[in-house]
């Protein structure tokens, strides 16, 4: 189901600001949108580069991919589950149920692939 979906990197930095230059000024990339928390996505041809503050940054226990599921989160959580995924909780991030983080009108789901690195998928809320 993940094959039709497109993904986008994420990545982890301690200084937004910092951030913001880096990925602007030296990189070149555009400043699509800033949201919640200071997120940027950043423009990367067709796809975007999102970025974002954490205390993980720099090491191996953040995102490394993230798909936008649209309107087909549960189906493809439901299929995940049923093909052995285990989802990750976070208890800081909204209410957790059927392997599903519901915060601010946004479903997110957290697993990890064959070596650790944490994947996830989101819906986000409707924008219209």
């Amino acid at each position: 189901m993940l094959k039709d979906r497109n993904s986008s990197a994420i990545i982890a930095v301690s200084d937004m600001a910092r951030a913001r230059q880096f990925y602007s000024d030296v990189l070149g990339l555009e400043l699509d949108e800033e949201g919640m928390d200071g997120v940027m996505a950043f423009r990367t041809g067709a796809t975007h580069l999102i970025v974002y503050c954490s205390e993980a940054a720099g090491t191996n226990r953040a995102n490394a991919v993230v798909w936008d599921a649209g309107d087909d989160i549960d189906a493809i959580v439901a299929d995940l589950a049923a093909k052995g995924v285990l989802f990750e909780h976070y208890p800081e991030i909204g209410e957790f149920r059927d392997n599903i983080h519901h915060a601010g009108g946004m479903k997110l789901v957290w697993f990890k692939d064959s070596d650790g690195n944490i994947l996830h998928i989101n819906q986000m809320p409707d924008r219209n």
